[in-house]
């Protein structure tokens, strides 16, 4: 109580200077006592007028103290002083009290009476909050019936009081009679003061039953039997004291006066007028809010029906376009078939016709040989003949062709041979170097252009294979001529003496590893659990980290690093990393259009996806969503071909696969493998991890690597060579077992070698055979291979290494995990000059694809951000009915539940756009997309959750409370919270575990709260809630509030915001923190996106 009074009574200082001014105008020459003892009724309302005119001026003379010392709670002095003071239109409670008392103005209190009071009640050393300390007119030895609360004294007959005087309080004892109706007269102090609008200040009368003066709470003095009731006793806060206060459910037009509200309006405590209730409300007699709850339903049905609506629209047309995608595929199908069926019937035909005229040519030329001229052409003169024996050949060959007309195929072969440069039919194919002149990628605008293109482009290459299998002239010279083919790169990897070692532990995890990988050949690594297959890949891929790398990696015979070329290595993770709410054409389609180069057209794009979707066989699933673990989708296997396939699309030059057969069949592994066959033919490096696979499918593979245990090669080398190699060595692989099983169960220890070769002696045996260096601690295998040792025979080394202490071991430990985490910062931050010649799409274009595809997830998701909606709904309902937004704390308790109620659940829901994706987010930007690209689309589609999930908040919460600040003020406050702590819940899911995130996005809205609510008695937490985004948005609702209250409502508000330390100028600096938090954190988000990473 003592916080209060200090709050509210340092308000009152300037405050009531401002009322008490009214004297001033009472000691002027022409208002003096002969003008205020006039019982002219008209003269009277003459003199209070102007009273009351030189009152409204006055005000000027104390605005520069009210803006420097109650500048955080009046913004503007003028109208907050109208809204108080505004006597204009009812002077009667200042004409009763002229016609009752003659000396009004002697009786008003001065400065010095003004600033005495206030000191008091400041300084908080009485236990009431209307008593003063001892002055001249009221203290031990002197207290008159004026000093009592609700009565007051004049100066005296032949006396003057000096208002402006503020350090001599006048003698003020004489003719001591009750307060005035309308004005309040405090204990202690022997003036009076005018009530502010809004409040109800009648004259006392006396409970008989109580003892007090009722409305009021105080009693008539004892032992004073002629002391009587008077006005009002105290002006204060409407905690301390609400007495003054025009009640709930009626209003008060002036400060004497209180009428009932009607039907059909309602009148809030401190009301001067009754407020007409909205249409839809229903309002009765002396009701003091209007229920508004019907348009709260209203914004709901509005709301749901707008989210039905984007939902089913959304979705029918998604389908839409995918229908017409599927019918301009079906039609350029049909078209590029035919097309290429009628080339290359007119190409056999052409090819027969040249055939018959080098044959007529052969047999003219020996029977007139002699008569032959040496300068003559013959390529020149049977040009004719050859044109002449086609027509002659396709009119003979149907005699019946000019009664009945050409067929539709012999039309079109007619018009291709006629006229080739022709854009007639189907021409829009990439090798017509005519047509690439007159159609440009930019001019194929609509879908089914598109697809004939890329299905035209199929077809033509389906008939290259076929050329190329047979052998035929025609498709070696084909191929030879057709210079329009795009070509990749080719990248051959080369290593020597290849050794990585854990960093702090000194742990080999390869050794001493020489090949090369070759391009457009298909490299299998094989071997027994931890031989370091997956660290191969990594360390050729350049992803190994923690490790220290010796030996050499060469990248086309330079020296040059893996990282260089990221843009052309293609890296098929073990695990089935895709997104699972997006369909298999739209997996593959969004990474070829962010991993091909940007200037590649949209049409040879199409092609590529094509392409891959046919090799891997993935026609009739196309459109099926690849699914989640909740949601089921396409099988496991063809899941792991649209692992693949998310490489394949983006055409690389090597491409790593770790274990692409894991959990496939027979058939799809083969199905896979003649996929990744046709990719070597195209000069593509391919390496893979594979696990037991077929005689057949072992096969398939051009170079075969086999690593034993802690990394050591055993065999590198041609695949039809591996078993000769090993017999060569006394093992001979037994019937109907595959090589690799039979080589791995030997390297296990599972089977005996069947030689005098120990599994440990054949890395060594393999460095021998090709004249590898041997490590020093291995000679000794040398050794027993020269004595060819049995096995069995070797001593285990005796490791003898010091033993540690357990604290050693810990601070090891520890030393080896700062080591690691240096390691991988370094990998995620490093920039390598690109050396594959390839640019792919910049930023915004990568943004722009980023958009539509979380876009497409999000409407997917739809079921998931009607239940956040839901939520949302049922919090507004709970804390609107339970939580009521009071007007003795402007709402604060209130607002505060809201801020931690729609933090907690925007929190919550908004970890889902970083957690969900994490591991997608991983192998992407390890391919080279754009982080920032990523980042901004995630927020920009939660941009309209920050708009809209407000709006459902506050149609249960507002018109539940119907508080005095504007819906838009309440709106334009969440949604700057709402953008605010969406950042730091990226923040959260991007550092920790969903586990732990979730945990975090329930404590510290709760934290946060509670440390912004704490006034300035506790100094530590008041500083550190400046701080907090709950103390910006807890202050921006008060504010927004605490500004619609005036008049009596005065001295609450500059109190309630002195204590809570808010300012009604920081409104929009509130709002300002708000966004730079939100922007901050994202900031801070995005960074911690970038330095954690997959480990």
């Amino acid at each position: 109580m003592r916080k209060v009074r200090f709050s509210q009574f340092v308000v009152v200082i300037i405050i009531s200077t401002v009322l008490f001014s009214t004297s001033i105008v009472y000691s002027q020459d022409d208002l003096d006592e002969d003008n205020s003892q006039s019982t002219n009724p008209a003269a009277l309302q003459v003199v209070a007028q102007m009273l009351y005119n030189q009152l409204a001026n006055i005000t000027q003379v104390f605005e520069p103290d009210i803006k420097q010392h109650l500048g955080f709670c009046i913004k503007d002095v003028q109208a907050d002083w109208k809204s108080a003071f505004n006597f204009s239109d009812d002077l009667g409670f200042l004409t009763s009290c002229m016609q009752k008392i003659k000396d009004v103005p002697k009786r008003v209190c001065t400065a010095a009476e003004v600033k005495i009071y206030m000191s008091s009640l400041v300084d908080g050393g009485q236990t009431t909050s209307n008593y003063v300390k001892p002055n001249i007119n009221c203290n031990l030895s002197s207290w008159n019936d004026g000093c009592e609360p609700g009565w007051a004294c004049s100066v005296g007959k032949d006396r003057k009081a000096d208002i402006k005087n503020s350090k001599t309080i006048p003698d003020r004892t004489g003719d001591c009679q009750p307060c005035c109706a309308g004005f309040f007269c405090p204990k202690g102090i022997t003036c009076m003061i005018p009530c502010p609008l809004g409040a109800y200040c009648p004259f006392a009368t006396l409970n008989k039953t109580t003892g007090r003066c009722d409305p009021y709470t105080y009693q008539i003095p004892p032992g004073k039997p002629n002391h009587t009731c008077g006005g009002a006793d105290v002006w204060s806060d409407v905690l301390s004291s609400d007495e003054t206060f025009c009640a709930a459910g009626s209003y008060c037009p002036s400060t004497v006066v209180e009428l009932p509200c009607s039907a059909g309006h309602y009148c809030r405590k401190g009301s001067i007028q009754e407020k007409p209730c909205f249409k839809l409300a229903s309002c009765t007699e002396k009701v003091a809010n209007q229920n508004i709850h019907a348009y709260g339903i209203l914004l709901i049905a509005i709301l749901s029906t707008s989210l039905l609506l984007v939902y089913n629209c959304s979705d029918q047309v998604l389908t839409t376009r995918e229908r017409r995608l599927a019918r301009s595929r079906e039609r350029a199908i049909r078209s590029a078939k035919e097309t290429a069926q009628a080339r290359e019937r007119w190409k056999v035909a052409k090819e027969n016709a040249r055939n018959r005229a080098v044959g007529l040519q052969q047999q003219l030329s020996r029977t007139f040989s002699k008569k032959k001229s040496t300068k003559q052409d013959p390529l020149k003169g049977f040009g004719a003949q050859k044109s002449a024996s086609n027509d002659n050949v396709m009119s003979s060959s149907d005699p019946k062709s000019k009664k009945k007309g050409h067929s539709k195929l012999t039309k079109m072969m007619q018009e291709i041979e006629d006229d080739p440069d022709s854009n007639e039919g189907f021409n829009v194919e990439i090798g017509d170097k005519n047509i690439k002149k007159q159609f440009k990628a930019k001019e194929l605008h609509t879908r089914s252009q598109i697809f004939k293109y890329a299905y035209g482009q199929l077809e033509k290459e389906k008939a290259m294979q076929q050329e190329n299998k047979n052998l035929t002239f025609s498709g070696i010279i084909s191929m030879a001529t057709d210079t329009e083919i795009r070509k990749r790169p080719l990248l051959e990897v080369a290593f020597k003496d290849l050794t990585l070692t854990l960093k702090g532990k000194h742990k080999h995890l390869l050794r001493c590893i020489t090949g090369k990988l070759m391009p457009g050949r298909v490299s299998a690594v094989m071997g027994p659990s931890g031989a370091g297959k997956t660290t191969f890949l990594s360390a050729v891929t350049g992803k190994a980290t923690g490790c220290n790398v010796t030996g050499k990696i060469l990248i086309n015979g330079k020296n040059e690093s893996v990282n260089s070329y990221k843009r052309i290595i293609g890296f098929v993770p073990q695990d089935d990393i895709v997104h699972g709410n997006l369909t298999v054409e739209e997996n593959l389609r969004f990474s070829a259009r962010c991993r091909l180069p940007g200037d590649l057209p949209k049409a040879d794009k199409v092609l590529v996806v094509e392409r891959v979707i046919e090799a891997l066989g993935l026609q009739a699933i196309r459109d099926s969503l690849v699914g989640t673990v909740e949601k089921r989708g396409i099988s496991g296997g063809q899941r792991k071909r649209v692992n693949v396939g998310l490489e394949m699309v983006m055409e690389p030059s090597l491409l790593i696969l770790d274990e692409p057969t894991s959990g496939l069949d027979s058939s799809s592994s083969l199905l896979l493998l003649r996929a990744l066959r046709r990719e070597a033919l195209e000069g593509v490096n391919i390496c893979t991890v594979i696990h037991q696979p077929s005689y057949a499918l072992f096969k398939m593979f051009d170079d075969f690597i086999l690593l034993a245990k802690g990394g050591l090669t055993v065999y590198h080398g041609s695949t039809k060579k591996v078993e000769e190699y090993f017999a060569g060595l006394g093992i001979i692989v037994p019937e109907r077992v595959t090589p690799p099983d039979h080589y791995i169960d030997i390297l296990e220890g599972i089977i005996k070698s069947g030689s005098n070769v120990t599994r440990e002696q054949l890395p060594v045996r393999w460095m021998l055979h090709n004249g590898y260096p041997v490590p020093q601690d291995m000679l000794h295998l040398c050794d027993e291979i020269s004595n060819t040792s049995p096995e069995g025979s070797l001593k285990p080394q005796v490791d003898k290494r010091f033993e540690k202490t357990f604290i050693g071991d810990l601070i090891h430990e520890i030393k080896c995990a700062l080591v690691l985490r240096r390691e991988h910062l370094k990998h995620n931050f490093l920039i390598k000059k690109d050396l594959s010649n390839r640019i792919t799409p910049g930023i915004m274009r990568q943004y722009r694809y980023f958009l539509g595809r979380v876009g497409k997830q999000r409407l997917r998701e739809a079921k998931l951000q009607a239940v956040d909606y839901l939520i949302l709904l049922l919090a507004g309902a709970c804390l609107g009915t339970l939580a009521k937004v009071s007007d003795e704390t402007f709402g604060a308790i209130g607002y505060n539940y809201t801020v931690i109620a729609v933090s907690l659940l925007c929190k919550i829901s908004a970890l889902r756009s970083f957690t969900l994706d994490r591991l997608q987010y991983w192998r992407e930007s390890s391919s080279g997309m754009s982080s920032l690209a990523y980042f901004l689309s995630k927020d920009s589609i939660d941009l309209f959750n920050t708009l809209f999930k407000p709006l459902v908040y506050l149609s249960v919460f507002y018109f539940s409370n119907n508080p005095r600040s504007s819906f838009l003020a309440n709106y334009v406050v969440l949604v700057c919270l709402v953008y605010c702590v969406t950042g730091v819940a990226y923040g959260l899911a991007i550092l920790l575990q969903p586990g732990p995130a979730q945990l975090w996005c329930v404590l510290l809205p709760v934290v946060l709260s509670l440390i912004a609510s704490q006034d300035r008695e506790s100094k530590i937490m008041y500083q550190v809630g400046k701080f907090t985004y709950s103390k910006w948005a807890l202050e921006a609702f008060v504010i927004a509030n605490a500004e619609k209250y005036s008049g009596v409502w005065l001295i609450t508000r500059c109190g309630s915001l002195m204590q809570s330390g808010y300012s009604l100028n920081h409104w929009n600096r509130c709002l300002i923190f708000l966004i730079i938090g939100g922007i901050v954190s994202r900031i801070i988000a995005f960074i911690f996106m970038m330095v954690v990473q997959k480990k």
